[in-house]
């Protein structure tokens, strides 16, 4: 019954409520002696404005309380004025604290006349002072209750945000691994495969060592990807650690086996990276060297590590082509890892001679001093 009021519009639940304080009020005023019409009249300003209440609870407080020191005054006496009840526990409910201050001196002031009215019994007014107290301390009640549940509300849709904003930031930082895992390893897998038929008679050694590293690399990228979506299952068996920037040289290796040569070239004192600056410089490496395999046409590649008290510069450079017009997926995640961890990223061609240059600052400011 209380859910299917509650659907009710609220124009109609006061009107209802309006036209029951209307008729309470009329069966408790006394009609006789030849002003029954002003009687109605009066009844009628104590309750039906509670229509309006919830827009304005003021304003009905007060037509209401003038109508009820009215049929005090008239001799009518309401014992029980039901529409100044009602307006007490809607200002009560639903003012602020300025608002209410008023609406109580008010409703005291009111009290106060009907006690001073001719005829009028201090028992009788005590009584319905106590039931304004009551009133306000129900509209009291439900404005906390109502307080109570927007907040919760508020922390929920809160809570609802973060989660959202984590599982989208794990989802970016999963497709970035993804991608970089993915690309490179397929990148030197179709090179060397490539290669094997065509090595296979005159060159059977350099074939074999093609299929070779197109095993290793196989094998390397299942494990990468295993330990990728290892963080989206949760906490189980032992997975390898995300490659570091100590691996580089597995990596240059590699690049290497598909006929690139690749020298990498380190300048001042080497500093021992936490994980998550390691992999991200580890995959900018990685990325800048699956580019040139896929699309640079080189055959030389220089990767230069410049390490300075604050910041690691990392500067991969090829001679070939100078690279596709529009960022691709790769320039766009090593850019994201770059942000993430509060570092930058330049890429495009080179200024010194043909190529394409990618440049990377990671922060070094919490590193710790290698050795």
């Amino acid at each position: 019954m209380v859910d299917r009021v509650r659907a009710l519009p609220v124009l109609v639940v006061d009107t209802g409520i309006a036209v029951l304080c209307f008729v309470a009020s009329v069966l408790s005023a006394d009609l006789m002696g030849g002003r029954g019409s002003l009687v109605l009249l009066v009844c009628a300003l104590a309750s039906l404005p509670l229509v309006w209440r919830r827009r304005h609870p003021l304003v009905v407080t007060t037509f209401c309380g003038i109508g009820t020191v009215w049929l005090s005054m008239l001799g009518a006496v309401d014992e029980q004025p039901v529409g100044q009840l009602v307006a007490t526990y809607t200002f009560a409910a639903l003012c602020g604290p300025v608002g209410r201050m008023v609406g109580v001196l008010g409703t005291a002031a009111g009290v106060a006349v009907s006690i001073l009215v001719p005829g009028g019994s201090v028992r009788a007014v005590s009584f319905v002072g106590l039931l304004f107290a009551v009133a306000y301390a129900l509209g009291t009640s439900a404005r906390a209750r109502r307080d109570r549940i927007a907040l919760l509300e508020e922390r929920a849709r809160r809570h609802a945000e973060e989660q959202t904003a984590v599982a989208a930031r794990e989802r970016e930082a999963i497709a970035r691994d993804m991608h970089d895992i993915l690309a490179h390893s397929f990148s030197l897998i179709a090179v060397q495969a490539e290669a094997g038929p065509v090595l296979v008679r005159p060159d059977p050694a350099r074939a074999e060592r093609a299929f070779d590293v197109i095993g290793d690399t196989a094998r390397e990228a299942l494990a990468q990807l295993r330990q990728t979506l290892g963080t989206v299952r949760g906490p189980g068996d032992d997975l390898a650690p995300q490659p570091q920037l100590a691996d580089l040289s597995t990596l240059v290796e590699r690049a290497g086996a598909t006929g690139l040569r690749v020298t990498v070239a380190q300048h001042g004192r080497a500093r021992a990276l936490p994980p998550l600056l390691g992999t991200a410089a580890y995959r900018v490496v990685q990325e800048s060297l699956t580019n040139v395999v896929r699309h640079a046409n080189a055959t030389h590649v220089e990767v230069g590590l410049d390490w300075s008290p604050d910041g690691l510069r990392i500067d991969v450079s090829d001679d070939g082509s100078p690279g596709p017009a529009t960022p691709g997926n790769g320039l766009i995640g090593m850019r994201e890892r770059m942000t993430a961890i509060g570092g930058t990223l330049h890429a495009g061609p080179r200024t010194d001679g043909a190529g394409f240059r990618v440049t990377a600052l990671v922060p070094l400011a919490e590193a710790a001093p290698d050795g």
